[in-house]
């Protein structure tokens, strides 16, 4: 099997992963404050990393990290169901890293496989036992159908953070500049807290979360791809100021401000870096 059927197969684990992770935020949400949305939460932060090291290794082989986001079972009428469906997504994930480490001969590759399959089987049991825990504890689905003008600012605002938390990754991951790398991988961990912080306001509202992105910039040029985050930063911090602005919940409000002043600090960061990396640009040039 040469690099490019390699990289094929995990960019499907990849995207898997990615399908999962969104399978279990989008429940853990849904069923508010208590541990066993705090469990799930917990899987869903192992399937990231699972995500990190299968990007990083593509990376290695000469690959790209896909974005796009893979199987997902939703649906269920009960958080039962939901955990059940999360069952069917482990046993799926299982055998199909199985199914890549009998296809694939790098004893590295292999290892990391055989790393995260221990961890996918250690989830199924997991959500296993969350089966019958939902059953018992009579744990339910707390969104709602309601729909008003602050809810789908919110929404707005899910839609903006998944699409940078896509962006911040890809360039994390694409870079070789060691500073960039790390901010790009903090912002991206800052934009995860801020979907957590909007789906947990809408479900309060008896809302319900959409869990969709724009298309994300996937340039691997660093300035070009610096000033795509510094432009999207700012037009982001000028439209939670504006929702900020008109909602008439204080808590909602604070929100807003807050998620607002985190991107006008991203602003900062990701201008800096780009000034540095211009900078170096030019003094490359000059050397020639």
């Amino acid at each position: 099997m040469d690099k490019k059927q390699i990289i094929a197969l995990l960019n499907k684990d990849l995207e898997d992963e990615h399908g999962a992770i969104g399978q279990y935020l989008s429940h853990a949400y849904a069923m508010g404050e208590g541990e066993m949305a705090y469990e799930i939460e917990a899987i869903a932060r192992e399937e990231m990393r699972h995500l990190d090291w299968l990007a990083e290794k593509i990376v290695e082989l000469g690959g790209q990290p896909s974005l796009e986001r893979g199987h997902m079972i939703m649906g269920g009428q009960s958080v039962k169901q939901w955990m059940e469906n999360d069952v069917r997504l482990e046993t799926g994930a299982v055998e199909q890293y199985r199914q890549h480490i009998g296809l694939i001969e790098d004893k590295g590759i292999k290892r990391l496989l055989e790393r995260i399959l221990s961890d996918e089987e250690s989830h199924r049991t997991d959500f296993g036992k969350f089966v019958q825990e939902a059953q018992e504890g009579g744990i339910k689905d707390l969104r709602g159908s309601h729909s008003d003008d602050v809810i789908k600012a919110l929404n707005w605002g899910i839609e903006h953070e998944y699409t940078v938390i896509l962006q911040y990754l890809f360039q994390s991951y694409m870079t070789t500049n060691r500073e960039a790398k790390k901010q790009f991988e903090d912002q991206a961990v800052n934009e995860m807290q801020h979907l957590g912080w909007l789906a947990e306001k809408i479900v309060g509202r008896k809302g319900s979360p959409v869990m969709k992105h724009k298309e994300v910039d996937t340039s691997t040029d660093l300035v070009h791809g610096l000033k795509a985050d510094v432009k999207i930063e700012r037009q982001v911090a000028e439209a939670y100021e504006k929702y900020a602005a008109a909602a008439d919940d204080p808590g909602v409000k604070r929100l807003l401000l807050r998620l607002r002043d985190h991107e006008l600090y991203h602003v900062d960061v990701f201008s800096n870096l780009l000034m540095e990396e211009q900078f170096k640009r030019e003094e490359d040039e000059e050397e020639e």
